[in-house]
């Protein structure tokens, strides 16, 4: 391939705005996942991931077509979702892990039966395969998927900067939280109403199953990087918006650089983008890395050479 043709590949719209909407969806997903790593509920993406597409097939029933009211559907649902497994492990001795495992069963269970029900039964469903929220479609993201991707984000972010100091405290230690008199409740309610927005907003780009690797997998490079929030929740974002870009603008080169393998999926290698950089974080990282604890560990260890 010469340079001519390389630049002939990655001039076209096909490939900028899908890498716009992947970029933007990264950086709030990076952002937004490192409270839920921080507050050690992980998963929690993976269950509003799976409990958005009953309401997505609901929103599609009641005459949804457009982005944002397919979102809308899928926000509700997951945030409905989420509200439940707080209700059960507030009010029975269910484990979190448990009620969270059983909600998403449930509700991705109906969100199955209900695109099946579309499918055979709706007509015009066709025109919007809902199966793109399920597995995910990148390479479709269309100019207005790209403004409720930009709408939903940036409020997001802007929220997450006010509450700054809230949000921090609260995810670091809620009783001490709560003895400075912040509303604890309203607040990680809060938290996981942006965990359910960065989710649902990613559903069409990278699809129910590798949602939950866009939202975690920048942290955790990030925690190899630095041991304070603030630069942690500005790599995290960062390293997500690059797996976006990195995954994909390599999905489109490998689509036209074997043609005969077919079309490579962009979801796919965006989250294989992600695991890259968490294995060069593993190794390389200055707080957490391998090579830098080893160098540590023989520097403290190496013998004295001063006089004696």
């Amino acid at each position: 391939m010469t340079i001519d043709d390389l630049l002939s590949q990655l001039n076209t719209s096909a490939l900028w705005v899908p890498a716009a909407g992947t970029t933007a969806l990264g950086l709030v997903a990076g952002t937004v996942g490192s409270f839920a790593v921080l507050r050690r509920q992980s998963l929690q993406g993976d269950a509003v991931a799976h409990a958005a597409l009953p309401g997505v097939a609901a929103a599609f029933l009641v005459g949804g077509r457009a982005p944002l009211a397919l979102v809308l559907g899928g926000a509700v649902a997951g945030w409905l979702a989420m509200l439940i497994v707080t209700q059960i492990t507030r009010r029975s001795r269910v484990p979190f892990d448990s009620a969270l495992a059983g909600v998403l069963a449930v509700f991705f269970g109906l969100g199955l039966v209900l695109f099946t029900y579309i499918q055979r039964n709706v007509t015009g469903a066709a025109l919007t395969p809902l199966e793109r929220y399920l597995f995910g479609q990148a390479a479709l993201v269309a100019v207005s998927d790209l403004w409720v991707i930009g709408g939903f984000g940036v409020l997001t972010l802007l929220t997450i900067l006010v509450l700054w100091k809230q949000f921090k405290v609260v995810s670091f230690d809620p009783a001490f939280a709560a003895s400075l008199g912040f509303p604890v409740r309203a607040v990680e309610l809060l938290l996981t109403t942006l965990t359910v927005v960065a989710v649902v907003i990613g559903l069409k780009a990278v699809g129910v199953v590798l949602m939950t690797a866009l939202l975690i997998a920048p942290c955790v490079a990030a925690r190899q990087w630095t041991d304070r929030l603030g630069r942690v929740v500005l790599l995290a974002g960062l390293f997500g918006a690059l797996a976006g870009i990195a995954g994909t603008i390599g999905s489109h080169l490998l689509s036209y650089q074997f043609p005969k393998a077919g079309s490579v999926p962009t979801g796919p290698t965006i989250v294989l983008c992600a695991t890259a950089l968490v294995l060069l974080s593993l190794v390389f990282g200055t707080a957490r890395g391998w090579v830098w604890t080893l160098r540590r560990t023989v520097g403290s260890a190496a013998p004295s050479t001063g006089p004696s």
